[in-house]
């Protein structure tokens, strides 16, 4: 490993060819804040063993691949979920179900379309091809939210042990990732999943019950929910259901 100092204790690792090179949090960089390594590659065994240590890829092309792991974590617990009396009213109103990697292409695709139309997107093409591997090793999942048997919005994001980190989100319709969220943390005690890390704060998550965590306190969680990298066997179980399930 190979690194350029930023000061005496920050530095940005340049990543080997080994796929578990892995660089040390606590030196992250604070400008930009929380950017730990860069290069290396998108293979799933690299990926895998990054997100286990809590560091997760962001990048736009054509710069090379970054990797991250903030000071601040936005984090939350399943049953912390805060649903509003508004949302509430919603799902009562519409003829809502959901799925369980049913469309993770189509997921991944809205995430990616709908993010450029906006304000250009990191999920390039490589980023797709790479979770959609993961996919179909049993890593990768997503979630679909139908509204009248059409696909109106849904996220996607890796699980393992009893983690599970969200990646990106997609709505198509009003409340449409709000009822994703919401439905996957009912499911979240079933499938053992105790937290799910949102990655980077924002106001719409600490609505919905979110909160931050300190680097050195979500390191600590990860060894304790992630004794292994292992597939979430609930998860890929309840994605072979042949029907939709209504909400």
């Amino acid at each position: 490993m190979s690194a350029s100092a930023n000061d005496e204790n920050h530095e940005l690792i340049l990543l080997s060819e080994s796929p578990y090179d892995t660089p040390d949090p606590s030196k992250a960089l604070e400008d930009p804040e929380g950017l730990s390594a860069i290069g290396g590659d998108l293979s799933s065994t690299r990926l895998l063993h990054l997100y286990s240590k809590g560091f997760f890829p962001w990048f736009s092309d054509p710069d090379p691949i970054l990797w991250w792991h903030p000071e601040q974590r936005c984090v939350l617990t399943p049953s912390h979920f805060h649903a509003s009396k508004s949302l509430q009213k919603a799902i009562k109103k519409g003829n809502w179900s959901f799925s369980i990697n049913k469309e993770f292409e189509s997921v991944i695709g809205y995430c990616s379309a709908l993010r450029a139309d906006k304000e250009g997107t990191w999920i390039s093409k490589d980023i797709k091809n790479a979770y959609t591997k993961l996919h179909k090793l049993g890593y990768a999942h997503s979630i679909e939210i139908w509204l009248d048997n059409k696909l109106v919005g849904g996220f996607y994001g890796v699980a393992m042990g009893n983690m599970f980190f969200g990646e990106s989100m997609f709505s198509l319709v009003p409340n449409a990732s709000k009822i994703a969220l919401k439905t996957f943390c009912e499911l979240a005690k079933n499938c053992g999943i105790e937290l799910i890390d949102c990655q980077v704060e924002s106001d719409h998550l600490l609505s919905l019950g979110a909160k931050k965590l300190p680097r050195k306190d979500f390191c600590n969680i990860l060894e304790l929910l992630i004794l292994s990298i292992k597939k979430n066997s609930v998860l890929i179980n309840i994605g072979k259901k042949a029907e939709k399930q209504p909400i």
